[in-house]
């Protein structure tokens, strides 16, 4: 199936400088809200806490849901509306880890009743401590930090056949980041510098494809996570999981536009001819990266609609992140690496 014809001549690389500067305030603005938030709005799964999930017969005040829980010691509990204002449904998130899970559903009935005058009906209650929420956030920095290591080697490998040295140098990270960790080091610090490590390393030693990779895939991340931080949604660990799909759908994409790349370039005798090759390639993959992408779209605006709170957000993640990793495939990956081919 082909939505657009083969001879179409987009000058997407011609364009470059355009889309450059739309990544770059995207990024300045993910990393402007992070830094405001101090972070992204962690959910009970990293920063530990007790979450409730209650339901009532009919409507009642969120105010007075406060106060019955004032009531019993939770003067730090924040209360939301879960999922539609008709199922009067409401989150409560916590800090309290005083009780065990009966103790505190009672409690919580016993004072809500006392409040609002109708008995709520305990739907769910989910409790981790501190100590594991930092684990949790800490693990889920390296498996993300691990996954794009690994795609550099598979990178190299395949388009530079460089096997040994990503392969030395992504281990070499690896086992830095890890020991350095165990001397209480600050993971997301240690993450950042190895990154930039990374890059530094990928530019000296001309690994283009690679870099080209790994800066489009930095690129759905943060933005990915930048836009949570914007809207102030709950970041947790289906979000990681929605990162490392994120991460393996782009990289799909990115390895299409690449394939198509190496080999138009074959026997390209000077550089001058490069941008016409690399437009010709992403011109050529268009109609499969478009077509793969609306498919995507359409499974997951289903998910987001019709599959509930529970899935909402990880469903949202994964809108945001097909539609930046599309956008990175052609306007950041490939004119990084013919930026790094003229070199």
């Amino acid at each position: 199936m082909q939505l657009i014809k083969s001879d179409i001549n987009i000058d997407f690389i011609g364009k470059h400088n355009i889309a450059y500067a739309l990544s770059i305030i995207l990024i300045l603005l993910s990393i402007g809200s992070l830094i405001i938030h101090k972070g992204p709005n962690y959910g009970i799964d990293f920063v530990g806490g007790t979450i409730i999930q209650i339901k009532f017969s009919e409507q009642v005040p969120v105010d007075k849901i406060r106060t019955g829980l004032s009531d019993i010691g939770f003067n730090d509990a924040s209360v939301q509306n879960f999922g539609h204002n008709q199922d009067n449904e409401f989150l409560i998130r916590t800090s309290n880890l005083a009780m065990t899970d009966k103790g505190l559903s009672q409690s919580i009935t016993d004072a809500v009743k006392a409040s609002t005058g109708i008995a709520p009906e305990i739907r769910r209650v989910e409790m981790v401590g501190p100590q594991v929420g930092k684990d949790l956030r800490n693990k889920a920095l390296l498996a993300i930090f691990y996954s794009l290591l690994f795609i550099t080697i598979y990178i190299s490998g395949r388009f530079e056949l460089k096997w040994i040295l990503s392969g030395v140098m992504a281990g070499s990270l690896m086992t830095a980041v890890y020991f350095l960790s165990v001397f209480n080091f600050s993971m997301a610090i240690l993450i950042t510098a190895a990154l930039v490590i990374t890059l530094a390393l990928f530019w000296i030693l001309r690994l283009k494809y690679a870099m080209g990779a790994i800066v489009a895939l930095l690129h759905d991340v943060l933005i990915t996570i930048g836009i949570f931080s914007i809207l102030n949604l709950d970041f947790s660990l289906p979000i990681i999981a929605a990162l490392l799909t994120i991460i393996g759908y782009s990289l799909n994409d990115t390895i299409i536009v690449f394939d198509r790349i190496r080999e138009n370039i074959k026997g390209a005798k000077t550089t001058d001819s490069l941008p016409l090759l690399f437009n010709k390639s992403i011109n050529e993959t268009l109609s499969r990266t478009i077509l793969t992408s609306v498919t995507t779209l359409v499974v997951l605006f289903a998910l987001y609609f019709l599959g509930g709170e529970i899935i909402h957000n990880f469903a949202f993640a994964m809108i945001i992140g097909v539609l930046i990793g599309t956008y990175s495939s052609i306007f950041v990956a490939s004119p990084i690496v013919l930026i790094a081919h003229k070199r």
